[in-house]
């Protein structure tokens, strides 16, 4: 009988940060009992050198005052913000994005996501992972879209991870949000911690320069490759094979110059920082960035903490935030590190292979709520004073696509006049998720993985690319 799925998911404890984070002390006695098993037994993908890049809005958005403007909606829905004309005849956003505003020929726009988590947990677990469950739950259910991803389109060693996480997308409070679920930890992405546009901001365990260290690191390592030598002579379970290549992988992040030049934005000129802004969010996008130009296929980056306003997301409930407060505090920061990754991406040629994908896990309340302030600071008023906010709301959210090859300038999907429901080309999590797949070269329609019991489980249960989004010819 198969053991229960949190005594499956524990096996393998160690993730690649934690086992980067062992360093030089540590080769001579790891042991890694369960690492890359799965990988070991799974045919390496693909062929198109393709990326996606998830800017992730932890919290939800308002659509109806960034991408989805309700100018002729009562007051008590539409808000404070005025729209502007894009540079896309026809197509109008918020005042708040200007920049945007401005290369809405290079972007295309869904306005009509939805779906049945009204929680962080659930909503979030639906969009990343397919998950049908309308219910909060303590960690996900199926893998998400990144793990999946990332396990199918392992392909020959590289210097750099395939999957990388720039202020990951992984917890909302207790909740886990995102994982790899049955493809177990050896999927997990590598983690960059902390806030980039820091001066002493550095990636740890990173390209070592000093070369009696990488001469040492290396005699560890072949001391330990003695050691197992008869254990590997008996093995018939792929499971050592395994784990040496996920320490070739360790090894060359350790010891390679290429993956020290990825991660270091001392790199970029002065005036591409500037342009990208010398906060968290814009240099979190100049990353991702580079990891793509250097090679990596699946990065994400979270736009959350003090650029967010008080609480340090996008939960823009009243007991939270004053909600236009807190977007007309984080919109200038969000507009210009997302229309610099975009344009970026565009001035390099990177546009046809990587696509930029800005999204949270639903949109907001369009009926405007007044409830007390439960603490004052940064787009809050003082405790107890009554201020206005949205509440979470599935049933309508908008989506940003750019790059990828795709259809540009163009609106996919409306809702309701005041924003409250699709009434043309409803879009879904799989949709999504099928939409991403598809540009990854991933057969979604056919392919499975196999669960905790041991069945074959499709990537997409039901849901197709979105049509629209196309790749031009």
């Amino acid at each position: 009988m198969p053991s229960p799925p949190r005594q499956r998911r524990h096996q393998a404890p160690w993730r690649r940060r934690e086992f980067l984070r062992v360093g030089l002390g540590g080769f001579a006695s790891l042991s890694l009992p369960g690492l890359f098993q799965a990988r070991a037994q799974a045919a390496a993908a693909a062929s198109e050198p393709t990326a996606v890049i998830l800017v992730w809005l932890r919290g939800g958005a308002s659509h109806l005052d960034t991408f989805d403007p309700k100018p002729l909606a009562p007051s008590e829905f539409r808000g404070p913000f005025s729209p502007i004309p894009t540079n896309v005849p026809g197509i109008e956003i918020s005042e708040l994005l200007p920049r945007l505003a401005g290369i809405a020929d290079r972007y295309a726009l869904v306005r009509s996501l939805s779906h049945t988590g009204g929680g962080h947990p659930a909503g979030s677990l639906q969009v990343l992972s397919g998950d049908p469950d309308a219910q909060d739950k303590p960690g996900p259910r199926y893998p998400d879209w990144m793990t999946i991803a990332n396990h199918l389109r392992s392909g020959p060693r590289r210097a750099l991870p395939n999957y990388v996480a720039v202020n990951p997308v992984d917890a909302y409070d207790n909740f886990t949000i995102a994982g790899p679920s049955y493809l177990g930890p050896n999927y997990e992405p590598f983690a960059v911690l902390g806030d980039p546009s820091r001066p002493d901001f550095a990636v740890p365990n990173i390209g070592l320069s000093d070369e009696t260290q990488r001469r040492r690191l290396k005699e560890r390592v072949s001391l330990r490759e003695g050691l197992d030598r008869l254990r590997r002579d008996v093995d018939d379970s792929g499971l050592m094979a395994a784990t040496d290549r996920f320490e070739s992988q360790a090894m060359d992040l350790l010891c390679s110059a290429e993956a020290q030049t990825a991660f270091d934005l001392k790199q970029e000129p002065d005036a591409v920082r500037e342009r990208y802004g010398r906060h968290q969010w814009g240099q979190q996008c100049l990353m991702a960035r580079r990891l793509v130009e250097a090679g990596v296929e699946i990065v994400t980056t979270e736009f959350d903490g003090p650029l967010c306003g008080r609480v340090a997301n996008w939960d823009d409930h009243a007991v939270n935030h004053h909600v236009f407060d807190a977007l007309k505090y984080r919109a200038p920061y969000f507009d210009q590190a997302v229309s610099a990754l975009v344009e970026d991406l565009y001035a390099r040629g990177l546009d046809k292979r990587v696509l930029v994908i800005v999204t949270g896990e639903f949109g907001r309340t369009p009926r405007i709520s007044y409830v007390a302030s439960s603490g004052g600071g940064v787009a809050s008023a003082a405790a107890g004073t009554v201020q206005p906010g949205r509440d979470h709301w599935p049933q309508a959210g908008s989506m940003l696509f750019a790059g990828g090859g795709i259809r540009t300038g163009q609106v996919i999907g409306a809702t309701d006049a005041r924003g409250e429901e699709p009434v043309e080309r409803r879009v879904g999590p799989e949709d999504f998720l099928a939409t991403i797949y598809r540009h990854l070269g991933i057969d979604y329609q056919n392919t499975m993985i196999e669960d905790f019991s041991g069945r074959p489980t499709p990537i997409i249960r039901s849901g197709t690319a979105i049509a629209e989004l196309m790749r031009r010819v």
